[in-house]
């Protein structure tokens, strides 16, 4: 069973990431260009005063094309491989919720706590943002960001099934509601803040970007969601024909 499971979460991936290539090349990579048309610029000035200029390893055009479908494919059936496994240890063990529905309120967990969260801490940047020097930590911090939104998650689903049983699931819902924000907001307080945008940097270029990177993730476990719980739903109904709950 959980070998099905998890074929079906990494083809939902796959899936998954076919739409997100499609939706960055559309809107995401043209924001890409016009970031890097800005750091070539600064960089053709840094020529004329001597710096010598980076050789380009991988060209733009494999990049915004086979790279970046490789890239999203892979990361892709990761994701949705490690998904079903979440999927597999949950599902029967919080309530009496169908798979369908396990699917897409795993997937908003895995969106807030992954994406969203991180994102109001950390947003994400195109390149010519940032500094070369700061790589290293700025990785760190972010990775640290995720790992305190998921912790924070699994805590506030814990307070949440706790209250629910005594007072009642609305109860028990803002309880976790509060008690994530709670904790995202001490996470979110003692980690370092990183600036590094520079000044002339185009706001309309940094927004876009902005939106599109989240606009991605949004589409990728949401994608997951769908396509994974209707293809669970299959598996589950012919191991288990009589449950049909949704």
């Amino acid at each position: 069973m959980t070998r099905n499971l998890l074929i079906r979460g990494m083809l939902a991936g796959i899936f998954a990431a076919i739409l997100v290539t499609l939706f960055a090349r559309a809107f995401a990579e043209p924001q890409v260009d016009l970031a890097i048309a800005y750091e070539a610029a600064h960089e053709h000035a840094g020529h004329a005063m001597g710096a010598a200029p980076e050789p380009e390893l991988v060209s733009r055009d494999t990049q915004k094309g086979l790279g970046l479908l490789t890239a999203a494919t892979l990361y892709g059936a990761a994701v949705g491989g490690i998904f079903s496994l979440v999927f597999a240890a949950t599902y029967g063990r919080i309530g009496t919720i169908g798979p369908r529905s396990l699917a897409l309120l795993l997937a908003l967990g895995a969106f807030v706590a992954i994406a969203l969260v991180p994102a109001l801490k950390y947003p994400p940047n195109p390149p010519a943002v940032g500094l070369h020097e700061t790589v290293g930590f700025r990785t760190a911090t972010y990775f640290a960001m995720i790992g305190f939104s998921l912790i924070a998650l699994i805590i506030s689903v814990k307070i949440s099934r706790g209250i629910s049983v005594q007072t009642g699931a609305f109860n028990g819902f803002l309880a976790g509601a509060g008690s994530y924000i709670v904790l995202i907001a001490l996470c979110q307080y003692a980690l370092p803040p990183i600036n590094e945008v520079p000044a002339d940097f185009p706001a309309v270029v940094l927004w876009n970007f902005r939106v599109s990177a989240i606009a991605l993730q949004a589409i990728l476990w949401s994608v997951i969601g769908i396509a994974f719980g209707a293809m669970a739903g299959k598996v589950l109904r012919r191991g288990n024909p009589v449950r049909h709950t949704q």
